[in-house]
């Protein structure tokens, strides 16, 4: 959690501090073997080199951000949660809980889809 504590300590909203600090930490403790980097001012999670998922926060929402076909492979997953999303992010709403399940698919797909990706992003 070092890593992300500049990150954390820069989001005004004690709620939404906490709320993002309570999402990393589960990641953290769900996948100890991600590692736990902050690119283009964003924490997110890779595995051998390859990005898995980063968040970002706004003033209505955390975006959690897999890959574009991460978000399609689990669409009616999100549907279902009743987040907005977009081609490249997903909207948990502050006010929404934090559908677990739904990031652990989303997690568990890109580890396993990308086991032998050699790039940081998919080609």
């Amino acid at each position: 959690m070092e890593v992300f504590a500049e990150f954390l300590a820069g989001i005004d909203d004690p709620f939404h501090r906490e709320r993002t600090e309570e999402v990393l930490t589960w990641i953290i403790d769900k996948y100890p073997n991600l590692k736990t980097e902050i690119k283009w001012n964003q924490p997110m999670f890779t595995d051998h080199g390859t990005y898995i998922i980063g968040f970002s926060v706004s003033k209505k929402h955390l975006a959690a951000a897999p890959e574009s076909v991460t978000i399609t492979h689990v669409e009616d997953d999100i549907v279902k949660a009743g987040y907005e999303y977009t081609k490249e992010i997903i909207r948990i709403p502050w006010k929404s809980p934090v559908d677990y399940t739904l990031l652990e698919k989303m997690i568990d797909f890109n580890m396993k889809d990308k086991a032998n990706c050699t790039t940081f992003w998919r080609k």
